[in-house]
């Protein structure tokens, strides 16, 4: 199974590699976030001893109990599912990236609690692309309002975006989703005038497994990978 992780983490960069070469990209823009949700921690170990160092979780539970479990401060843990304004308290101690904010509540809560024990905490802003009702994120037309709230606070640091595309099935033609990675460029490269001391839109969190050479074509420079890494989803 080690092998697996590790032959599948292999597999995962070479896309990266290829995909940019293909954008005229430098692959080392590409920060490479394995969403390990639902797997091990014995799984998270192994693709640490592989390389990886970025790891994302969309439970607040499951992300808090990993962090409690391997206190590895190389490794840096990405929150990425929808989070809920009362989850915060328990993960500022020691997540390094919230991925998923969609709101300046969440952005207060934030300031708050990672103020009490002075620690910075890296965001993005999640904003909602494919105009799903079920997809969480701000609507494009709000992304000015967060940022101008975000303006000067002490612990949280604005990084960049994130979104999510609609979901295809595997016989679906992907270029319907290109428009929608395009709209987060779009935006990211139209509020670089809300750059500050604590506000730095570099990062477009943008494509997982089966859409990351798009996204990267695109602009992004985090892409979100989980079942190409880790194979399929423990329920159990």
């Amino acid at each position: 199974m080690s092998e697996d992780i590790c032959a599948n983490l292999s597999s995962v960069q070479q896309r990266i590699k290829e995909a940019c070469e293909n954008a005229g990209r430098n692959p080392d823009e590409i920060t490479l976030v394995a969403v390990s949700k639902m797997k091990p921690l014995e799984d998270i170990k192994t693709a640490f001893g592989c390389g990886q160092v970025h790891f994302g979780e969309n439970r607040a539970r499951e992300l808090q109990d990993k962090m409690d479990a391997w206190q590895e401060e190389q490794v840096q843990w990405h929150m990425v599912g929808n989070l809920q304004t009362n989850k915060i308290k328990y993960m500022v101690e020691r997540v390094n990236w919230i991925d998923s904010v969609p709101k300046k509540k969440t952005i207060r809560e934030i300031e708050k609690r990672a103020s009490r024990i002075d620690r910075a905490i890296n965001v993005l802003i999640q904003v909602n692309i494919s105009g799903e009702s079920q997809k969480s994120g701000c609507e494009p037309d709000d992304l000015a309002n967060i940022l101008e709230y975000a303006q000067g606070k002490s612990h949280v640091r604005v990084r960049g975006l994130m979104g999510m595309a609609t979901y295809l099935d595997d016989d679906e033609d992907l270029e319907k989703i290109r428009p929608e990675f395009r709209l987060l460029r779009k935006l990211k490269d139209e509020h670089q005038t809300y750059n500050s001391e604590n506000i730095q839109l570099k990062e477009l969190s943008m494509g997982m497994t089966n859409d990351l050479e798009i996204a990267i074509q695109e602009g992004a420079t985090m892409v979100r990978v989980g079942r190409a890494i880790f194979g399929e989803r423990d329920y159990g």
